[in-house]
């Protein structure tokens, strides 16, 4: 067996790692590298490690862009064979493809013209629409806990992540022809943080032989363990005193439904003054409904409230925002407000907008409820850049600027820990990838003192097993 690094090594996006198994190539995610668009076109566009044509099986843990966001890309550069990923992971991929094509298709259209005003040639975006819809064409859907061969001595079977909805530990038991042996290799995909307010719990998986380990939050704690929504509310309370919106950038899929869940029950609660709350992200009008569809990913609570309540990612003061004139008609607000809008790194879609319009406003906070990648535009305003760029023109930061990382979906460093110390069998190696330098050298630190065989995956290089 040997195991290539693909993406997402040494950095925390594009996730892309090939495994080739008893002559079968199987390369497990296919994501987006997200940052500098400059940098991202052309770390996306031409597969530098492999020839899309050559793989013959996509596994895929989950439907969050920087894993599956480069698919329609591989199908339409040559890969023909089966994606394999769970229910809700495939119909969260029939929307966010498709936006993630149309997302390219508009920041083309606007850089084309900039190229033609300097004499250059026009640039062609990744994937159309029609390739998004082309590449959903070859997915095949697995429950969790349904062993299935999907290659030559390889069985696939997904265990929960807890991430998001349809997240999948990827586990492959494998009989290696080179040598006779039988392995267990274990993708972890995300690991979930656990104690979600809507998800279930990871899955503790057995008798691992050989492990592919995320690192994203190596060598950091989250503020507040999950659940721990009293520091979030008091967030809210200090933003109404000022006065202002409360524009809150957030991921789509999992993020948005999760603040969705916490403000209805806090509302119900009185925890909370009423308070108007709009969802401005057509992606996540959509992905609120998927996520109804799908109950057995949620844990107990949330599971009963779907069955005795009509909607438990509704409430009386929430307004759904699909259409750009809704949006625009957002910046006429007066008072308090929360605006809930992708993306969460402030990368792409209308919270840059909102960000534009609001951000040198004293008044408003910006509340960030997740993770942000280095050089992006949520990091620097994260990290307190007191000037920020957005679509070309530079802003002050004079809003102000919260965090409250018990949203988060990604097990934090002790949490990772724990996960791993849970995963039982001889662990004969593990190889530490989607992590920034730092965090991937923390984890590995920490995860070598209990006794384990820890590489850092480095992108391009190769390793035999």
């Amino acid at each position: 067996m040997k195991l290539k690094f693909c993406g997402a090594a040494g950095t925390t996006t594009g996730s892309q790692h090939l495994l080739e198994v008893n002559g079968k190539r199987i390369l497990l995610d296919c994501g987006l590298y997200q940052g500098r668009r400059k940098d991202a076109y052309e770390i996306n566009c031409c597969f530098p490690h492999y020839d899309p044509a050559s793989v013959d099986v996509v596994v895929l843990s989950h439907a969050h862009i920087d894993h599956s966001g480069n698919l329609p890309n591989l199908c339409k550069k040559g890969f023909a064979g089966t994606i394999f990923s769970t229910h809700a992971t495939r119909d969260l991929c029939q929307i966010m493809l498709r936006d993630s094509a149309r997302i390219q298709e508009h920041d083309i259209e606007w850089l084309n013209k900039h190229r033609k005003r300097k004499g250059l040639d026009t640039a062609e975006p990744l994937y159309t629409e029609q390739d998004a819809e082309k590449s959903l064409r070859q997915f095949v859907t697995l429950g969790y806990d349904r062993p299935l061969q999907i290659s030559d001595g390889v069985e696939l079977t997904f265990f929960d992540a807890g991430h998001i909805l349809g997240s999948a530990q990827v586990v492959l038991d494998v009989t290696d022809q080179a040598d006779g042996k039988k392995k267990r290799f274990l993708f972890s995909g995300d690991v979930g943080r656990g104690d979600s307010e809507v998800l279930r719990d990871p899955v503790t998986v057995k008798d691992v032989d050989f492990l592919l380990m995320e690192s994203t939050y190596g060598g950091r704690e989250h503020e507040a363990p999950p659940g721990f929504d009293t520091h979030f509310a008091g967030v809210i309370k200090e933003a109404v005193k000022r006065g202002g919106k409360i524009l809150i950038p957030a991921f789509a899929v999992e993020r948005t439904q999760k603040l969705l869940y916490v403000l209805n029950e806090m509302f119900l609660a009185k925890e909370l003054p009423s308070i108007p709350v709009y969802v401005d992200s057509p992606l996540a009008v959509s992905a609120t409904e998927i996520y109804r569809l799908h109950p057995d990913s949620f844990n107990e609570d949330v599971y009963a409230a779907l069955f005795e309540k009509q909607n438990p990612f509704g409430f009386e003061d929430l307004t759904l925002i699909r259409s750009v004139k809704g949006s625009k008609a957002l910046n006429e607000l007066e008072g308090v407000a929360i605006i809930i809008s992708a993306s969460g790194m402030c990368e792409a879609g209308r919270i840059m907008h909102h960000l534009r319009n609001n951000i040198e406003n004293s008044k408003n906070t910006i509340l960030f409820v997740g993770y942000c990648a280095e050089r992006t535009l949520g990091r620097r305003i994260r990290d307190g850049k007191k000037e920020v760029k957005i679509l070309g023109d530079t802003f002050r930061v004079n809003a102000a600027v919260e965090i409250v990382d018990s949203f988060s979906g990604h097990a934090d460093h002790s949490e990772l820990v724990d996960y791993f110390s849970r995963i039982t069998g001889p662990k004969t190696k593990t190889w530490l990838i989607h992590g920034e330098p730092d965090s991937g050298q923390a984890l590995q630190t920490a995860l070598k003192e209990t006794g384990a065989d820890v590489t850092v995956g480095e992108l391009g290089t190769e390793t035999e097993f």
